[in-house]
């Protein structure tokens, strides 16, 4: 199993609309990405590694798919539509990091 996340970074002055994000974004992407995500997990930053410091991240997106090449074959195609869509829930460019899922 192979895990996509995109982490979105909590800079000075970055924003994010996560109404936006599970309202309109996810959907979106679930369309677009169809039978190849296998699932989808999204977290809110909250605190850092100390109570009451900020989160590193505003958000994570954790895509799941069988294969590097499923994730390619489902993404490429919808990339730029989804790129384009960045810009109405966020002022920040995300970090993505594609990982193999080992437990």
């Amino acid at each position: 199993m192979i895990k996509v996340s995109v982490m979105y970074p909590n800079t000075p002055g970055s924003t994010f609309d996560m109404v936006y994000y599970l309202e309109s974004h996810i959907p979106m992407v679930r369309q677009k990405l169809g039978a190849a995500l296998k699932g989808v997990m999204v977290d809110q930053g909250i605190s850092g590694e100390e109570p009451a410091t900020p989160a590193p991240y505003l958000a994570m997106a954790h895509l799941l798919f069988e294969s590097v090449e499923a994730f390619e074959t489902a993404f490429d195609p919808h990339a730029q539509a989804i790129d384009d869509d960045v810009s109405n829930y966020t002022n920040t460019r995300p970090a993505l990091q594609i990982s193999e899922v080992k437990l």
